[in-house]
């Protein structure tokens, strides 16, 4: 019907329009409000700002954190800003960073807010010490002279990291990210207040508990997978209590989930806990970059990366993320791991 017919001029005096809805008033009476009363603006951003003891390159402490460039949960925009919706215990909250000179400054919104800013320092590598890292290989210390804004993030935060690297358990990048990027959008909610468009809150254990068996395959995320994510969500809050604990320790009580082997459990509390010496074993790729750095072995195992890495003991995953830093990988003679979509099928 569009089009039919010519809208009509408005009235100067506001005649025709909608009349405004009562709100409540003392003793349960109704009042209507005033005319030309503007919509109240969203509660505004609670604000920190935080000096940090040293250099900081927001996107390399934060960029872990990141699961692709269409990660509903994070986003960095061209003015600098990186921008973070998280499900915190005090409930979905929204995250904006930005670095002006020496000074950072945390911007959040919603029922997390306090307990993001609370967090921030932490989250930027307060808790982190470079300088117990000492390169014993020339591509190191090259590498942490030009990168020395580099710390490790600790989010406080397990289920965040734990659910994205169970789907990222044995699939090519790609299809983990499409996963992550589908499930979100689907059943979290938008990040509060001025976020991004289409930024989006992870779902809580218990929806997550409740996806239907057809969505996990349209998102090509097989029975295994999760399955496993099924059992973590069942026991989220013993989880999330791991944080409290040593990195060792609490890789330990996430693996007592059947499905979450020490890839997993390392890839998730390198960012839950920052911890330095977790280095990921399993992977596809990582020993043979490791063994190609330092000893020009590009068919290293993973008993090769950890021998080769044991001068660094303490400080592995550093040594690790250093390496992956320098740009100093092998070429790449296998092809690549075939994509699949089961959702297709």
């Amino acid at each position: 019907m569009a089009g039919r017919f010519a809208p009509r001029p408005p009235r100067p005096d506001g005649a025709g329009r909608a009349a405004p809805a009562p709100v409540p008033g003392r003793g349960g009476r109704t009042v209507a409000p005033a005319a030309g009363i503007p919509r109240q603006a969203p509660a505004p951003a609670r604000v920190r700002t935080w000096v940090p003891g040293g250099p900081l390159d927001l996107g390399l402490v934060l960029g872990p954190l990141r699961r692709g460039t269409g990660d509903p949960t994070f986003r960095t925009l061209p003015d600098g800003s990186a921008w973070r919706a998280s499900l915190t215990p005090a409930g979905p909250g929204t995250l904006r960073v930005t670095r002006r000179g020496a000074e950072v400054r945390g911007e959040a919104w919603g029922p997390g807010a306090d307990w993001l800013l609370d967090h921030l320092p932490e989250l930027l590598g307060s808790a982190d010490d470079p300088d117990a890292f000492v390169p014993r290989h020339r591509l190191l210390a090259h590498t942490r002279h030009r990168r020395p804004g580099l710390r490790l993030t600790r989010t406080g935060l397990v289920l965040e990291s734990l659910i994205p690297s169970v789907l990222e358990q044995k699939v090519t990048t790609g299809e983990a990210y499409r996963a992550w990027r589908l499930l979100v959008r689907r059943f979290g909610e938008p990040a509060p207040g001025p976020a991004p468009e289409r930024m989006y809150v992870m779902p809580p254990p218990r929806t997550w508990a409740l996806i239907p068996s057809w969505e996990w395959h349209r998102a090509g995320v097989d029975d295994k997978r999760a399955s496993t994510i099924l059992r973590a969500v069942r026991v989220a809050p013993r989880l999330e209590e791991a944080v409290r604990m040593p990195p060792a320790a609490a890789r330990e009580r996430l693996e007592r989930v059947p499905g979450i082997g020490p890839w997993t459990s390392a890839e998730t509390v390198q960012r839950s806990h920052g911890a330095p010496d977790e280095v990921t074993v399993g992977d596809l790729h990582l020993p043979g970059i490791v063994g190609w750095a330092l000893a020009g072995d590009r068919f290293a195992d993973d008993a090769v990366m950890l021998d080769l890495l044991e001068p660094y003991a303490g400080q592995r995953h550093r040594a690790a993320r250093l390496i992956l830093l320098s740009g100093r990988v092998p070429e790449r003679r296998a092809p690549r791991m075939p994509h699949g979509d089961i959702g297709r099928l």
